[in-house]
């Protein structure tokens, strides 16, 4: 019988935590030459979740690709959470994914058996969103990673984007927050059997659900939370949309098992990252220390902000209470004053 193997203990990183910070992605797309094509809707110029290309009046297709190393020790959930989070970014701009291919890097000891179950978890997710995987690539590694590259379709004329907010918008969001912080002490082997199973569900929930109830509102912007926390994901549509963004940290879903963990100081190497980049811009008011951290926290999978007109708020936001984990009303969009982008209070 082959050994179980904890794949959490194989890697330095948990899921979005290895993401490579904003600041520095920036720089090192710095200087690159875009070329101009009329039918390219949204380019990684754009600091948008995926590209979109118009290939007819009709049609456009919605490209994205996210891998990273285990943010779980059983293979299936690890598999099913990757491809979660990868299907994400098509959700996030109001489409449907279609295809999909894997990415894999394995260690070439690990067994058959779990690189077989880390293979169905993100097959069962993928199908759970009505698209198919057709192929993929897996090299040897001696850290596992896993994820896939995206295909969705998406009618040129009701893309979503995160730079389309307006003045007035009601920023809703759809999970509760402190996921890094969660798994990084489960990493640690500092949590209960009951808030692993919590934290494993709530990275497996796919944002097709809430995307199948927002493309039927007025929204304006969409971008879903992860890699660079809510603060940095909020700055990204805040920029791109020249506005600004004043937040009810009160209102804001804060996991409380994270919470207490941050209080002790156990916060991933991410949460850092995001600060540095995005803190210059946010006006924390008297936000306590704590639950800054936890806005500034990578999250996997994380749930969708939705910029959506003030108008459809409140039908929108009471459908998304009977079918999100979390639904929240989090803030409004104003017009951008100078200065900072986001206000919290």
């Amino acid at each position: 019988m082959e050994e179980q193997v904890k794949l959490t203990k194989l890697a330095t990183c948990a899921g979005c935590g290895a993401k490579v910070g904003a600041g520095v992605l920036a720089q090192l797309l710095e200087g690159i030459r875009v070329r101009s094509d009329p039918n390219l809707l949204v380019g990684f110029d754009r600091s948008d979740d995926a590209s979109v290309y118009k290939v007819s009046p009709e049609l456009a297709l919605v490209q994205t690709v996210d891998f990273f190393p285990p943010i779980a020790d059983d293979p299936y959930t690890f598999g099913a959470i990757a491809a979660a989070n990868a299907l994400s970014d098509v959700y996030a701009m109001g489409g449907e994914p279609k295809l999909a291919l894997n990415i894999m890097a394995i260690p070439e000891s690990m067994p058959k058996e779990a690189v077989h179950q880390m293979l169905r978890g993100g097959y069962d997710k993928v199908y759970e969103a009505g698209a198919l995987i057709t192929g993929g690539h897996s090299i040897l590694d001696e850290e596992p990673k896993y994820g896939l590259a995206v295909t969705g379709f998406v009618h040129p004329d009701k893309v979503l984007t995160n730079s389309g907010a307006k003045h007035g918008d009601v920023i809703l969001f759809t999970k509760p927050l402190g996921i890094g912080v969660l798994t990084t002490a489960i990493k640690a082997e500092l949590t209960d059997p009951e808030t692993e199973a919590f934290a494993c569900k709530l990275m497996m929930t796919l944002n097709k659900y809430a995307r199948d109830i927002m493309v039927k509102y007025r929204v304006h912007a969409c971008t879903d939370v992860t890699g660079f926390g809510m603060m940095g994901h909020l700055l990204e549509m805040a920029q791109g949309s020249d506005v600004q963004i004043r937040l009810s940290v009160a209102d804001v879903d804060f996991i409380p098992q994270s919470v207490e963990f941050a209080q002790l100081g156990i916060l991933p190497a991410g949460m850092y990252r995001n600060r540095r980049y995005a803190e210059s811009f946010v006006d924390p008011g008297r936000t306590e220390l704590v639950y800054q951290d936890l806005l500034y926290d990578p999250q996997t999978s994380g749930g969708l902000a939705i910029a959506v007109d003030p108008e459809d708020a409140d039908a929108l936001y009471a459908e998304l209470k009977r079918a999100v984990p979390s639904a929240q009303r989090l803030g409004v969009v104003e017009p951008y004053e100078g200065g900072k982008r986001i206000f919290l209070r």
